[in-house]
């Protein structure tokens, strides 16, 4: 590998994945499923948390509230417009963070500012000066942002840009907001940032770019290269329309290519493949097998001259290391007749145990409930892949499990109406009902309903394959929606129709223990 070089600029991650990212069409996370990915991140590195935009719902702002209180090391930012109340109300709601930013946006060029805002230029930046002067009352960290800056005047633009911080600005953040940039283009417009509006005064340039053309982690690079200190991002890329620029790229980029970026972060490397997992399940939101870094195909051969290339020597086809992303390299295979040691220790080799303790809630009670899903797997499946245990382990209850489920039978046919009868565990013992629907999926959904008592709205439903051969562990994702609660059902298993069972009775005890929460669609977004 390429000698490194030691004196490097250290470039800050922001992340914005339970913001921006949760934006995403079909997404909607709750408290305690945004407090896991905070933690996460936490674990990570990242510099920054964009926790959230306080004004936009009760919810948000108390979830914001919470990971201020909760979590630790990132400074914890919260998003807000040039109006005084959401100002006011992001503050409230960082008021327990150890640190804290206030990060407050408007619009820069000509098309937003005219049909959004409704303004002219001179009242967009008046608004914006006394936004941040405002937000610099409850905090020394304020960031500022012009939506849609590639697209517009950069007179206005220097206007802008200079008033909010000569106003207390101490991050100045560069939006590509509608990702029209290219990598050219953008990364000339940070260097003129930095030469005609920063002119080496101690502000930070960041940069915040979207794909819609797929060139975010180009233009955010581009943007290292030219000056830029920080980088908005958020974990597997997902955000708004295409997303935003991907967190695992571009630290990736920076790390493997040190001495041309001549810059690192901070980021604990090993804990990205864990994140994009628990983001992924959470979300519903499949990684696809290509993805760089994080994709199931990111670190595999199947060629004979890249295999023959790689056993001889790693480097002749891979330019950074599985584990490096905290993925393994070698395929892990366990079985039914694999024991509690064994299972602990394969638990342990893939980071959810260390000496007994761990982060991820796995007491001698839930390690038992695990084992015993892992003999149940095993006994139909075969071999037990990392990506089994893995799934088995991050599917695991998060919330109090009211209902289990203790069997399930589905009758179906061409021309035979589906019926499934299920049978429930409850705290007053055995419940049982049968019913009917379009297909088996639906019957065993309503006839799960039926025995609970509780109907939920399915508004998303997406199936996957955890792992490969036609014994594959299926992931199925159920988004429901219950009055004002909206949640998301994870359920595992090897064949579809339990798979979606697991899913739809895990959304319902989440809706009994109401952890749900009402989501609200932002006005407006950086």
């Amino acid at each position: 590998m390429t000698q490194q070089p030691t004196d490097l600029r250290r470039i800050h991650i922001f992340d914005t994945t339970l913001r921006d990212g949760e934006q995403s069409p079909g997404v909607a996370l709750n408290h305690a499923q945004k407090l896991e990915i905070a933690h996460q991140l936490a674990r990570l590195g990242v510099d920054v948390i964009e926790a959230g935009f306080p004004i936009t719902s009760d919810g948000d702002f108390e979830c914001v509230s919470r990971i201020s209180r909760e979590v630790r090391g990132p400074v914890i930012c919260g998003l807000a417009r040039t109006a005084r109340a959401d100002i006011e109300r992001a503050a409230r709601a960082l008021e327990a963070a150890a640190r804290s930013r206030i990060h407050v946006f408007t619009s820069a060029s000509t098309i937003q500012i005219e049909h959004m805002l409704r303004k002219t230029p001179e009242q967009v930046i008046e608004s914006s000066v006394g936004a941040v002067r405002l937000a610099r009352q409850f905090t020394d960290d304020v960031e500022f942002s012009g939506q849609d800056v590639m697209r517009a005047d950069f007179d206005f633009v220097v206007r802008l840009y200079r008033a909010a911080i000569e106003a207390g600005a101490t991050v100045i953040n560069i939006p590509d907001t509608v990702g029209y940039g290219t990598p050219q283009e953008y990364g000339a417009l940070i260097a003129r940032v930095r030469d005609e509006i920063v002119g080496g005064r101690p502000v930070e340039i960041s940069t915040h770019c979207h794909d819609d053309l797929g060139m975010a982690t180009a233009n955010a690079l581009a943007a290292v290269e030219n000056g830029a200190t920080q980088i908005e991002c958020t974990v597997n890329g997902i955000g708004e329309r295409a997303g935003n620029t991907s967190l695992e790229e571009v630290v990736m980029a920076i790390h493997t290519r040190r001495d041309h970026y001549q810059a690192q972060t901070g980021i604990h490397t090993r804990e990205i493949n864990r994140v994009s997992r628990l983001v992924s399940r959470l979300t519903g939101m499949p990684v696809q097998p290509n993805k760089a870094i994080v994709g199931e195909n990111a670190f595999a051969h199947e060629s004979g001259i890249h295999q023959d290339g790689v056993l001889k020597h790693k480097e002749t086809y891979e330019i950074m290391n599985a584990e490096l992303v905290g993925r393994e390299a070698a395929v892990m295979v366990m079985g039914k007749h694999s024991g509690r040691a064994a299972f602990r220790k394969a638990l342990a080799d893939l980071g959810y145990l260390t000496d007994g303790t761990n982060d991820f809630g796995l007491n001698d009670e839930a390690l038992g409930v695990l084992f015993t899903r892992f003999k149940e797997l095993a006994d139909r499946k075969g071999q037990i892949y990392a990506d089994d245990l893995r799934a088995l382990v991050e599917a695991g209850a998060e919330v109090a499990q009211t209902f289990h489920l203790a069997s399930l039978q589905v009758l179906s046919g061409t021309h035979v109406t589906p019926t499934a009868t299920v049978r429930l565990e409850t705290p007053d013992g055995l419940r049982e009902a049968a019913s009917t629907g379009d297909g088996p999926v639906a019957a065993a959904m309503n006839a799960i309903s039926q025995a609970t008592g509780i109907t939920p709205e399915l508004e998303t439903y997406r199936l996957q394959s955890v792992t490969r051969g036609n014994e594959a562990l299926g992931e199925v994702s159920a988004g429901v929606r219950f009055g004002g609660l909206t949640v998301m059902g994870i359920g595992l298993a090897t064949d579809v129709v339990e798979a979606s069972a697991r899913a739809w009775l895990h959304a319902i005890n989440q809706i009994v223990a109401g952890v749900g929460k009402s989501r609200l669609e932002s006005e407006t977004t950086v």
